[in-house]
């Protein structure tokens, strides 16, 4: 870590920024400094509220792909939508490749299209670009504010303001609804110096990942980029940076911009979107973090989270003690069940890996695959174990990579490319063989991410590094090699956007909606199950206790080939927690049993009671100590019980899957991300939050909850809880914090699609 250490800095405190440095002290207040920071002033343009201090935000368009568009324009087509009021883009890079499911990913690309037509969005077919840089390219503006279905919704670099949420965000916008949060904090991170040969902005942003993650130091606040070192990146960089912000946790991102910025949107055809954002002389920031960008150096993040960071040079200094680390890490998140294995990977005091992918809205940009064929310019990767992958992020990107050589020099490596397709991101391509080690220049490297499968036997490892150092390591043919260690020349290229490859292909209405248009549906394609209001009282059977210090959403619902039935609730519901609790389905389709039958009625629930000894045990308990709960005003659900879930997608399943399946409730001692928390509320499941220390349930315990409807609608933020477990009954507390009256709105209703219906 003293690489990190060495290069960012937290100040630990608020700070101003005068003249272009940080100091303690201005001329003007705190308060008067908060009000001159870029992300106040943008976010006082989107605020439809009086109040600064709690926002109503509206964003000035939206974005989804293919494996979150079905559920929200099912959800819309549930509340009633008849057009998309703000610019909607419906892309398809996560489904794109049509290899499992038989014909479902198509059904879903078809429902996108025609659902286009119908409501007046932009549809863009599958293989034709990322979502990230399609919006970089055709959306992104100074000053603007956009919404995605995708956690890695950042377009901070070009002067935007984006953040990436749950489908019932975008459903609330999409109904004139707002994105109603607290002001958040910024943070100021200061730039200075310039990166030194063959660093990239993944060893920039790998470097901020592992000194900020894991003390929350950015959580739910925004990042603002500012300092002299902005101005020695390029664009693509700044980029490159940008998109990892969000394994920082934090809300969003901006950047200042300059003419490097201009340039950029003039290249897309858009000068207009253009202009200066830069903070107010005296601009209060809640935390300043100083980056020194010439200290950093290529930096490797470790399996299984993008926080395990180091410079190369510290991994292949101090391979046994790192490897050991990380299987140690595996233990923790997989027990008994596969063993990882890195030392083998040592070979003659050389780490060697099996696999590079350079790849997606991160990897994938103009620049870096440009810098990436330079290093491997009259290489080869050999014929041996090690194989590698690229895939540009757009087909303009493509085009221009033919264009300039750059796509026969990784030919010539023995480099194999691909198409516009975010799925070696997130297990959908290039999944790796048993105890493979893959480097890749994307986003995440969480357990089973890469598409392996605990509950098979399997086990792959894959580690973050910048292109730059996977083109070098891909050289040495897989031996582990930071790009400063090459006598190589990086050529600069200038990026010529070919436009009239979206004209011919992406289909745009314009805004117009055609009523004429009738929405497709494949068989996969189902609707919501009905969901109930919330009851007087609840009682909860705990399906599920996970220990790990943080849980992916990843682990809750996971990625890869499961992507195909998205858009499919109850069918996509039985892969949740396979990878972590492959019990828990079972148990809460067990008491969403329970529920059904209270739902059907007396003699039913009876019936139920009679073969179902824990739940009749739990009624008599509550019977005999609480007055006025039947079963008309009782509702039976489950919850899960983690420590921090949540980390990583945005993807509204992680939280839907377990209300699909009876859920009702989560216990955390934290949330990882706001967006996990949301879609928790969306899908009407209480966001519980207990005081960390032993735990007064375990596994199988039921959780009763008097007069929880009341509380709710009370805006209470304080709950009496009762363990009923084989000692007898133990009080506890459980908190939400603060929800909005909208918040609490839905949760009493059900779900947002219950809200939706009841008001619109």
């Amino acid at each position: 870590m003293s690489v990190i250490n060495d290069s960012v800095k937290v100040k630990g405190s608020g700070a101003f920024l005068v003249n272009g440095e940080i100091r303690d002290t201005s001329p003007v207040t705190k308060e008067e400094g908060i009000k001159g920071t870029m992300a106040y002033g943008i976010l006082k343009e989107h605020n439809l509220s009086d109040n600064m201090d709690k926002l109503n935000i509206r964003f000035d368009c939206l974005t989804s792909h293919d494996i979150t568009y079905v559920g929200i324009i099912q959800t819309l087509r549930a509340s009633g939508i008849e057009r998309f009021p703000v610019p909607y883009v419906l892309t398809n890079c996560h489904n794109s490749l049509c290899a499992v499911g038989g014909t479902i990913n198509e059904d879903d690309h078809v429902f996108g299209l025609t659902a286009a037509k119908k409501y007046g969005g932009v549809y863009v077919p599958p293989h034709q670009a990322v979502i990230h840089q399609y919006a970089r390219e055709m959306l992104a503006g100074c000053g603007k504010m956009i919404l995605g279905s995708d956690s890695h919704t950042r377009y901070g670099a070009i002067g935007t303001m984006a953040m990436g949420e749950g489908g019932g965000e975008l459903v609330k916008q999409l109904l004139s609804q707002t994105y109603d949060i607290q002001r958040p904090e910024v943070v100021a991170i200061y730039l200075k110096g310039e990166p030194s040969f063959g660093v990239g902005p993944q060893d920039v942003a790998l470097a901020l990942i592992g000194k900020l993650f894991a003390d929350g130091t950015v959580k739910n606040r925004v990042m603002e980029f500012v300092g002299p070192g902005v101005s020695k990146l390029s664009m693509d960089f700044r980029i490159g940076v940008d998109v990892m912000t969000t394994e920082t946790t934090c809300l969003s991102s901006i950047w200042v911009t300059d003419e490097k910025t201009e340039e950029f949107l003039a290249a897309h055809n858009r000068a207009g979107d253009y202009k200066k954002l830069t903070p107010e002389e005296n601009a209060y920031y809640d935390e300043v973090v100083e980056v020194d960008l010439g200290l950093i150096r290529p930096m490797i993040a470790m399996p299984f989270h993008p926080s395990n960071a180091y410079a190369i040079d510290e991994v292949n200094a101090n391979l046994g003690d790192i490897l050991h680390d990380v299987e140690e890490r595996a233990k923790v998140s997989f027990g008994d069940r596969v063993q990882v294995d890195l030392t083998k990977k040592v070979r003659n005091g050389k780490l060697y890996v099996d696999q590079g992918i350079i790849a997606g809205c991160a990897g994938g940009g103009f620049e870096n695959l440009c810098a990436a064929a330079d290093i491997l310019d009259g290489a080869d990767i050999g014929a041996d174990e090690f194989t590698m992958s690229v895939y540009p992020a757009s087909m303009p990107i493509y085009a221009e990579l033919i264009k300039n050589g750059a796509m026969m020099k990784f030919v010539d490596a023995g480099v194999v490319i691909k198409t516009c397709f975010c799925g070696p991101c997130f297990g959908a391509g290039d999944t790796p063989s048993n105890n493979a080690f893959s480097i890749r220049h994307s986003t995440r490297n969480f357990p089973n991410r890469e598409g392996s499968k605990v509950q098979n036997g399997q086990i792959a490892s894959v580690a973050l590094m910048d292109a730059r150092s996977i083109a070098a390591t891909a050289a040495n043919k897989g031996c582990l090699t930071g790009a400063d260690k090459l006598d190589v020349k990086i050529g600069e290229y200038k990026y010529f956007f070919d436009s009239s490859i979206y004209e011919k292909r992406v289909f745009d209405s314009k805004g117009k909606a055609d009523d004429s248009q009738e929405i497709v549906l494949g068989p996969n394609i189902k609707d919501w199950p009905n969901m109930v209001p919330l009851t007087e009282n609840l009682l909860l059977r705990v399906a599920s206790v996970i220990h790990d210090p943080v849980t992916t959403t990843d682990e809750l619902i996971p990625s890869g080939e499961t992507s195909s039935f998205r858009s499919n609730p109850l069918g996509l519901a039985e892969f949740t927690l396979s990878r972590k609790d492959p019990e828990y389905v079972g148990r809460a389709k067990e008491i969403r049993g329970y529920e059904e039958a209270r739902e059907k009625g007396a003699d039913a629930f009876e019936e139920t009671k009679k073969s179902a000894e824990d739940l009749q045990k739990a009624w008599d308990v509550i019977g005999q100590n609480f007055e006025g709960v039947s079963m008309e005003n009782t509702g039976i659900g489950s919850c899960i019980y983690a420590v921090k879930p949540g980390d990583g997608s945005a993807r509204e399943q992680a939280a839907s899957c377990q209300k699909v399946l009876g859920g009702w409730a989560n216990i955390a001692n934290e949330y990882a991300t706001k967006r996990y928390r949301s879609n928790l509320i969306n899908w009407g499941m209480i966001p519980f939050v207990i005081d960390k220390g032993e735990l007064p349930f375990d596994i199988l315990d039921y959780i009763f909850l008097p007069d929880v409807r009341k509380a709710v609608a009370d805006k209470a933020d304080r709950f009496k809880a009762y363990a009923l477990t084989a000692d007898g009954i133990k009080e506890f507390e459980l908190s939400t914090g603060d929800m909005t009256d909208h918040e609490r709105e839905i949760i009493l209703e059900g779900c947002l699609i219950n809200f939706n219906r009841k008001n619109k």
